[in-house]
């Protein structure tokens, strides 16, 4: 049975389908714009618009769809939360993409579906025996996803994974979670480049204050970078202190920074509870851009 799945971005809806779910084969993928500006109706409209593309192409309808979402479906009230596509917050997701499609669909994090997607289809693959995977996604936001025995851990609330809103820097920039210093507000892509900004006077793309922070003649760029290191030890050792999980993968732009896998790793020894030994694989992921719908797909 083909295996089909939707990541819905902010910009970009995209739609994969798999031969199966156990063999993984792309039959074929199609994205259009999101265009949320319009609306959350807009964005249902969307949805079936992209679906019924792709069943012209595949000559089949899907029996379910999984989604991956920039939110998550609260489990008691059936609506979305935490969505950065802030339309969507509130609404019986779900239900309505049931509703206009006419097949079931399983929705979940986006953040899960990268987890998942890696762990079964990309990097987890170098690494058999690894029960416990979590996906750290690091760009423009910061989140993860926690991934067991090859199943998402949700949570009772929903929330599982969610490391990206745990308080990192006291009385830290406000975050739009409605905390101050949160993971997020410190290490996330917008997040340091605005600090750059503040210290520097000067915008800068991460890129290229890394860039600067290797030919060592930017101080401000040394200071970013610094910071980054530092503050990326503190809160992945608080990830391993509490889940200890075989592997951890880390995607998203800020992710692409080779520092985080050599000099960042001796950030988190410093911290980690285990007297300063630490073994655990941290890499890079496999399936790019690709994580978020594969992992839908998988659902």
């Amino acid at each position: 049975m083909k295996a089909w799945g939707i990541d819905l971005g902010g910009t970009k809806i995209e739609c994969a389908v798999l031969n199966t779910a156990s063999d993984m084969e792309v039959i074929t993928r199609r994205r259009i714009p999101t265009e949320a500006f319009n609306g959350y109706e807009h964005i249902l409209s969307q949805i079936k618009k992209l679906v019924d593309t792709v069943i012209g192409e595949v000559g089949e309808r899907p029996s379910s769809i999984g989604f991956a979402t920039p939110g998550v479906l609260e489990p008691e009230s059936q609506v979305m939360k935490n969505c950065n596509t802030t339309c969507m917050n509130g609404k019986p997701m779900q239900h309505n993409i049931e509703t206009i499609l006419g097949i079931p669909v399983k929705l979940a994090n986006d953040a899960n579906c990268f987890a998942l997607a890696e762990t079964l289809m990309g990097a987890g693959k170098k690494y058999p025996k690894a029960e416990v995977v979590f996906g750290v996604i690091m760009g423009t936001g910061v989140g993860g996803g926690l991934i067991v025995n090859n199943k998402i851990i949700s949570g009772h609330h929903g929330i599982g994974g969610e490391w990206g809103h745990n308080i990192l820097e006291e009385n830290g920039e406000q975050c739009y979670c409605g905390k101050k210093g949160c993971v997020e507000a410190v290490i996330s892509g917008p997040a340091l480049e605005k600090w750059y900004v503040v210290k520097s006077g000067q915008k800068l793309k991460l890129q290229q204050i890394q860039e600067n922070y290797l030919t060592g003649n930017d101080a401000n760029a040394t200071a970013t970078i610094e910071r980054l290191l530092e503050y990326y030890g503190r809160a992945l050792s608080t990830l391993i202190n509490v889940i200890d999980p075989d592997l951890i993968v880390i995607g998203g732009g800020v992710g692409n920074i080779d520092l985080l896998y050599n000099e960042g790793y001796e950030r988190i020894k410093k911290y980690v509870f285990n007297n300063g030994k630490l073994t655990t694989p941290i890499c890079k992921p496999v399936l790019g851009d690709s994580a978020g719908v594969f992992g839908a797909a998988l659902l």
